[in-house]
């Protein structure tokens, strides 16, 4: 479904957001109803990922995101207080923290989900590089 907002760039953008939505849907098995749990899901997962980084690799990975997603990422950034460190654990409490949603299974299934749709929107060799980035409990979790 195409939402018209009447400039085709900004139709475009919605469209990618919307893909990436749906991804996350498909992925997880959720109904199409459900697309705040995806888009709550995804700001999560973005938002822990961007505040392990340093200030040049959350950038970096940023800008490879679809530009309404990059907005996502980038709400409520504060840079001075980053990087933070944790481990997975941490992380997926972090994560759910923050998805005021039900869960099926658990967090680290949540995660691994919007990981995976994400690793498809981003160039091969940054993701490469976001791995490198992480803690080695964390290193599992991502795909490839």
């Amino acid at each position: 479904m195409m939402v018209a907002a009447g400039f085709s760039s900004f139709d475009t953008m919605v469209d990618k957001a919307n893909h990436v939505l749906k991804e996350i849907e498909h992925a997880y098995g959720w109904p199409k109803e459900r697309r705040k749990q995806s888009y709550a899901a995804l700001r999560a997962v973005l938002h822990h990922l961007r505040d392990r980084l340093s200030v040049d690799e959350a950038v970096h990975f940023g800008a490879q995101l679809p530009t309404l997603l990059r907005g996502v990422y980038y709400d409520g950034w504060k840079p001075a207080e980053t990087p933070v460190k944790w481990n997975s654990d941490e992380f997926f409490q972090r994560v759910r923290h923050d998805f005021p949603y039900a869960i099926e299974g658990d967090t680290e299934q949540l995660v691994r989900t919007v990981l995976h749709v994400l690793e498809h929107h981003i160039s091969e060799g940054e993701w490469k590089d976001l791995k490198a980035r992480m803690p080695a409990s964390m290193y599992a979790v991502m795909p490839s």
